[in-house]
């Protein structure tokens, strides 16, 4: 989206809020909000809004915004929605490849093969996962950490350990991955800022 842009659509889906036990907002009426470096938002005529805190929608006369976090739960139809609204246009294409992924950590390599799968998700820089076969498991524990994307689901995390050291969070797996993500399931993907990663994706193009 350029700058200063706004780009709102109808989202022809049932959309509900839910706070305290008692539904606040409840829409057929729905617009979906894009605008620059913010993940899509929902708009609703004022009068299906009530009980909760609520701002106008300035793109939209007669709409207004609830902030996210004003409600327990948002619901589309009768599925619960997470983090935010999905943007309709974001997709996640997980394709086989012979890239190469090596991975070392405190002086051991966890994993160093050329059979990968290639994630290119919008507007994220592409990322390899490999299989777990393929990876030093005897060198990684469970993590408590889990984190959510509206996208692929909730991802697990991995800790090195090498010797007596613990590297906290180095990689993730997507162990029961949305329908549109199951080319994901079981495949671990690495922590460029806590492990060294070296793959042969392309760089990003210069602007």
């Amino acid at each position: 989206m350029p700058d200063r842009v706004s780009y709102l659509e109808p989202f022809r889906r049932r959309v509900r809020a839910v706070k305290g036990g008692r539904t606040v907002v409840d829409s057929e009426q729905v617009l979906l909000v894009h605008r620059p470096g913010r993940p899509p938002a929902y708009a609703f005529p004022a009068g299906d809004v009530q009980g909760v805190d609520s701002g106008p929608e300035v793109d939209a006369p007669g709409y207004v915004g609830v902030p996210w976090d004003a409600a327990d739960a948002w619901y589309e139809e009768e599925e619960r929605v997470i983090g935010h609204p999905r943007n309709p246009y974001h997709r996640v294409d997980s394709l086989r490849s012979t890239r190469r992924l090596r991975v070392e950590v405190a002086g051991a390599t966890l994993v160093d093969t050329s059979e990968t799968l290639a994630v290119f998700e919008t507007a994220l820089e592409p990322r390899l996962y490999v299989e777990r076969r393929l990876v030093r498991l005897d060198l990684l524990e469970a993590s408590s950490t889990k984190t959510y994307c509206p996208y692929k689901g909730t991802a697990r995390y991995w800790n090195a350990r090498i010797g007596a050291d613990v590297i906290q969070d180095v990689a993730w797996s997507y162990e029961d991955p949305f329908p549109e993500s199951l080319p994901l399931a079981g495949f671990v993907s690495f922590d460029d800022s806590r492990v060294t990663v070296h793959q042969d994706l392309p760089a990003a193009p210069e602007v």
